[in-house]
């Protein structure tokens, strides 16, 4: 079998790589080393692989957008989580995932994990499972993001959100509930994912708002966005012209 290793952390993809070597080359023939989702992607459309071995924390894109770049044809692999979370934070995956493993991994269960795909993929159950956890990651009700907290992974629903404000290396998110989210995430990352997802809207650097809250738009010493909330987003003025042709849009 061809196993593809997904994580951006080099210490991690090394290790992993090792165990597998170790304790699983009767199973395991190949290892491919991708550093982000991306390169992963491509090594899966070139190469026939049989598992993926899938970091869920990583920058730019999360493991869990794995389906959004590959056609229900392409998958004919099984996916392996791989987190440093607790396991209560993938327990909505734990029906389509053949697996996950927690960090810092251990030899056992990476061959208790492989031991399962290999037997899952003889028995060809993988294009129906994976198929599966892609309708649910995809669909319109799995619209929640995982939030890295102390306690774990925390998930909230995108409509709960109001707006992100950037804080130097860190992001402040401003839920419906009046809680305030201080997540060690730079505003970048969560722009890439939720830009051009529903309702969010870039008007300035250093925040990102959900539009569903839109109360007015507020032309005094500049502009601003005011939302529901009452808290007012200055808009840049770059961005000016582009927030006008969304307002027409609504109106």
């Amino acid at each position: 079998m061809k196993a593809l290793i997904i994580d951006d952390e080099s210490k991690a993809r090394s290790l992993l790589d090792t165990i597998i070597k170790e304790y699983c080359s009767s199973e395991i023939e190949m290892i491919f080393l991708a550093e982000n989702l991306m390169k992963g992607i491509e090594v899966i459309k070139q190469e026939q692989i049989n598992i993926v071995f899938l970091d869920i924390e990583m920058p730019n894109h999360s493991g869990l957008q794995l389906f959004e770049f590959l056609d229900i044809q392409e998958i004919t692999f099984e996916v392996i989580f791989t987190t440093a979370y607790s396991d209560y934070a993938i327990q909505a995956f734990e029906f389509s995932a053949i697996d996950y493993l927690l960090k810092p991994l251990r030899p056992n269960k990476v061959k208790e994990a492989v031991d399962k795909a290999k037997k899952a993929l003889e028995q060809n159950q993988v294009q129906q499972r994976l198929t599966e956890l892609k309708n649910v990651l995809t669909a319109d009700k799995f619209k929640k993001i995982a939030l890295p907290v102390e306690e774990g992974v925390l998930f909230v629903k995108l409509d709960e959100i109001y707006f992100l404000q950037a804080d130097s290396m860190y992001t402040q998110f401003y839920l419906t509930n009046g809680k305030k989210l201080l997540i060690s995430k730079p505003m970048k990352y969560f722009t890439d994912m939720l830009e051009n997802k529903d309702m969010f809207y870039k008007p300035h650097r250093s925040y990102l708002v959900n539009l569903k809250f839109l109360q007015r738009i507020v032309k005094k010493d500049g502009t601003s966005i005011e939302l529901e909330n009452n808290a007012l987003i200055p808009v840049s003025k770059e961005k000016k012209e582009e927030l006008n042709k969304i307002i027409e849009m609504l109106m």
